[in-house]
């Protein structure tokens, strides 16, 4: 794909998001489903979409650390370090949700968000200027799928965009570690 071509489908990614519409995209672990974070009815979609319980909470990507301010009321400080030294795709679990849509927010109040530095995830949430979810590609139960020729034909015609960037990687990703911060510094760890 051409730096062209690569332009133009992130651009045409970023018009669906603002558009309120779903997106099948490329992340930093694997190929996720992905909407605006702050839009309530497309976030809703998605849950239809996987067949999902609204209970089950679903991550977010950001650009950048800085990002991850406008969606928390207050950022534990440990949270700057795990995100900067980070070899591997880590999600935060963070109290203090603010600015997302209800139904992505944990009843306890929590969020996952994640910085993502995989160049097309990452140039996509920066181009949008907003949280992006991202949740795995695949009916609720079912699989992950590891590549993008794994993701079944009711997901693909359930979104309204997907994206051609690294639809012929067969490279096999591992999902992200998992980290949950409390305010009081407590940290537990989820996934390895």
């Amino acid at each position: 794909m051409t730096q062209k071509e690569l332009a133009e489908d992130i651009r045409t990614a970023v018009q669906t998001l603002r558009q309120g519409g779903l997106i099948l995209y490329p992340t930093d672990t694997i190929w996720g489903i992905g909407c605006d974070a702050a839009n309530e009815e497309a976030v809703r979609r998605i849950f239809q979409l996987k067949q999902r319980e609204d209970s089950k909470a679903m991550i977010c990507l950001v650009d950048s650390a800085n990002r991850m301010q406008r969606y928390l009321r207050q950022v534990p400080d440990v949270a700057w370090d795990l995100v900067e030294y980070a070899d591997k795709p880590l999600t935060l679990i963070l109290d203090g949700a603010v600015n997302l849509a209800p139904s992505l927010i944990a009843e306890d109040g929590s969020i996952g968000l994640r910085v993502t530095k995989e160049n097309i995830s990452h140039e996509l949430c920066y181009r949008f200027e907003r949280a992006v979810v991202s949740t795995s590609a695949n009916i609720s139960g079912e699989p992950s799928p590891a590549c993008f020729d794994e993701i079944t034909d009711e997901i693909k015609h359930g979104v309204d965009y997907i994206m051609r960037s690294r639809q012929n990687d067969l490279s096999k990703s591992k999902p992200s570690q998992i980290i949950k911060l409390g305010l009081d510094g407590r940290v537990q760890i989820i996934r390895k």
